[in-house]
């Protein structure tokens, strides 16, 4: 049977992420920087939306990529042969982005379902009819096939009707895991039976907040390298997106990221809880590239006044971001912080009392608050899982 070979070794070892895994992050990382140029480019209502549902298909791609990893071994050729196919798919997708709600619509949806049910497929084949996993992959199959047909039909459709298609297609992936993929005649998946490497799911995720905060990085030096002048505003620009960054990655990794992988590994149901991860991650995740399209508004124009959709830029990134942060420790310690709900609500505090603010002047306010909580985090109220 070709799963004896393909499948991760359940050994009671932490299993490693591999080269292979990484080189697929690098292709993400580029599909996030697609992401947060076109919404830096589209910034308007259906703008927002439009990046909402490109980030939950882009973040659904990885994610499905991520699960599958933690169960076959991408060191074996078959599986190897699987990622490496999936990184072109993706790599295509990525590339679409920008006209995907345009002329390119049709290659994003076909790419992408491609991705999901292509990989699915394979799986269900690999693992034959009698393995533990094939009936879980068989009705993923299933779903997948529904929402594939529902982004191909959003291909070939234009405007706000491609729009209605694809976050239709969007939610049923996102909901599917929740009714363990039940289907008629199938039955249903339950989590118990989505045997998982908590230490490899929560390195994966940290891999790619990584990769997310480090195109944040690059883009801000970019931007700063390609200024007319290095003049005070805009070193104080630089200085106040570096300051940001750092303090979204302090509250990941510098509070909860060595706690996840234990909870998972001692939970009686770790399936659930990889899902839940996944789940929170998206919304981390979906705050850094807020961010990201924040600090490059700041150093494009350190010095002028906000248009109603760059503010809420410029607050809605770190207040997505605390809010995924409390969702993720919530899951890691069984409760939200008190400091990141009160970060998010000085935010909020923070956006109706600076309408007339200047760019750099809101992300330096917005950094003091995001410092603040890391100092919360880490000496006043420290958390244990």
């Amino acid at each position: 049977m070709h799963h004896i070979c393909t499948l991760r070794p359940r050994d009671g070892r932490h299993a490693r992420v591999t080269s292979e895994e990484l080189l697929f992050d690098l292709v993400y990382a580029f599909a996030a920087t697609q992401i947060s140029h076109g919404l830096l480019e589209h910034l308007t209502l259906l703008g927002f939306a439009q990046t909402a549902v490109l980030w939950l298909a882009v973040w659904l791609g990885w994610q499905y990529t991520c699960w599958t990893t933690n169960w076959f071994d991408p060191r074996t050729p078959r599986i190897r042969a699987l990622l490496l196919t999936s990184m072109l798919l993706a790599l295509a997708m990525a590339a679409a982005i920008p006209e995907s709600f345009g002329e390119r619509g049709l290659v994003f949806a076909l790419c992408y379902a491609a991705l999901q049910a292509g990989r699915t497929a394979f799986l269900v084949w690999e693992l034959g009819r009698d393995h533990a996993l094939a009936p879980n992959h068989r009705r993923m199959l299933g779903w997948l096939l529904i929402s594939a047909a529902l982004w191909i039909t959003g291909g070939l459709l234009e405007g706000s009707t491609r729009l209605a298609c694809w976050a239709a297609a969007a939610l049923v992936e996102y909901v599917a895991p929740m009714f363990g993929f039940a289907l008629p005649g199938m039955g249903r998946s339950v989590t118990r039976d989505w045997t998982i490497d908590g230490g490899h799911l929560a390195e994966r995720c940290q891999c790619f907040v990584i990769v997310a905060l480090g195109e944040a990085l690059l883009s801000s030096a970019g931007l700063f390298s390609a200024a007319p002048a290095w003049s005070a505003p805009v070193t104080g620009a630089l200085l106040a997106t570096f300051v940001g960054m750092l303090a979204l990655w302090w509250l990941y990794f510098g509070t909860s990221s060595e706690h996840a992988s234990e909870v998972i590994g001692r939970s009686g149901d770790p399936g659930r809880i990889g899902a839940y991860f996944h789940y929170a991650h998206a919304i981390l995740i979906a705050g850094i590239i807020g961010s990201a399209v924040g600090n490059d508004l700041v150093l494009t124009a350190p010095g002028a006044v906000q248009s109603t959709a760059q503010h809420a830029v410029l607050i809605g990134g770190p207040l997505v971001y605390l809010l995924g942060s409390a969702v993720y420790k919530r899951v890691v310690y069984g409760r939200a912080p008190a400091s990141h709900l009160a970060g998010a609500a000085a935010l909020l505090v923070l956006g109706t009392a600076t309408r007339q603010a200047d760019m750099l002047v809101l992300s330096s306010l917005t950094t003091a608050i995001l410092l603040a909580v890391c100092a919360w985090d880490t000496w006043l109220a420290p958390m244990t899982p």
